[in-house]
């Protein structure tokens, strides 16, 4: 199966030093979440960039009163950025 591209809508951080990111489609209907150290962005050994293709068997139907800031970020993003850049 082909993988899907998907854009980044959301990032948060927390107090154990983890960045939460969200990729979702151009819909804004599914999406999948990462947790990532912040160290390891720090050092590059993870990079956070516009657009990731993911397993659609990974992603998750997102919250009905979500889609619709998850689609028009997934479109900002998208317009502004090409997929690999580092954002």
């Amino acid at each position: 199966m082909s993988e899907t591209r998907c854009w980044l809508v959301e990032r948060t951080y927390n107090d154990r030093d983890l960045v939460t990111l969200v990729y979702a489609t151009p819909d804004g209907e599914r999406a999948v979440t990462k947790e990532v150290p912040m160290t390891a962005i720090a050092n590059g050994s993870v990079s956070v960039t516009a657009a990731k293709e993911h397993d659609p068997d990974d992603l998750e139907p997102v919250e009905e009163g979500t889609v619709e800031r998850y689609r028009e970020e997934a479109a900002r993003v998208a317009t502004d950025h090409d997929p690999d850049d580092e954002i």
